[in-house]
């Protein structure tokens, strides 16, 4: 068929197509002794497997993928494949180490008897730099008052216990936009169900992306008998 053809049977530009060809998504092209490019059903059928594997690998591992196997480098290929299922495995188990952590936190008393401490202290106690309980309270997570003659940082069980839940986002990689909601979620009715909420959420699109990247590895299945033997 020619690269129009192929184009309007995948709803595409025929620019794109060949942006495909160039970049290695597609098997290479043979050319007719006038210099027009052919295109066969393994080339439709590429288009399919490049779509699927995009949706939920990407398109830079899909480039990786589709590269190797024309280039029948299968383990390049499959690598790439795995990879990616195992980065959505390791945020899936963190994810669940996060609620379940947080849930054991946000159960600790805010307002138990203790004496305040300083800044120095409380970076000890959670294992992360003073410099990083500065940023967290410019940017509004965290609310320590100061010392009076001093002007000293000084945070009381309340403000160590909110601490600890901004270092349990961080760590679970939740971006500092939604570590603000979930810090005013928590001063303003002193729910976690913001939190709750917000976990659950990536649950669920963790969920379809998992859908999506067996879709894309079933169609790379389904395309690479054609390409590389057993």
């Amino acid at each position: 068929m020619r690269i129009a053809d192929l184009a309007r049977q995948a709803g595409l530009s025929v620019q794109q197509i060949r942006n495909y060809v160039d970049e290695g998504l597609l098997p290479p092209v043979d050319r007719t002794p006038s210099g027009y490019r052919i295109f066969t059903p393994r080339h439709a059928a590429a288009l399919t497997t490049v779509r699927a594997l995009a949706e939920g690998h990407g398109w830079e591992r899909t480039r990786t993928v589709m590269r190797a196997v024309h280039a029948a480098d299968l383990d390049k290929a499959l690598a790439a494949i795995d990879a990616g299922h195992a980065e959505l495995d390791r945020e899936r188990a963190g994810i669940a180490a996060v609620l379940g952590a947080f849930d054991s936190l946000v159960s600790l008393p805010s307002d138990r008897p203790g004496r305040p401490l300083r800044i120095g202290a409380v970076a000890r106690q959670l294992g992360v730099r003073p410099s990083a309980l500065r940023l967290w309270e410019e940017r509004g997570l965290l609310r320590p008052v100061r010392q009076p003659g001093t002007a000293y940082r000084l945070y009381d069980p309340a403000e160590v216990r909110n601490a600890r839940i901004v270092v349990l986002l961080r760590k679970g990689n939740y971006p500092l936009s939604i570590v603000e909601a979930v810090m005013t979620e928590l001063r303003t009715t002193g729910s976690p169900g913001r939190v709750r909420a917000e976990l659950y959420r990536r649950e669920q699109e963790v969920r379809r992306r998992s859908l999506a990247l067996l879709r894309g590895t079933a169609a790379l299945a389904a395309y690479l008998p054609g390409e590389i033997g057993p």
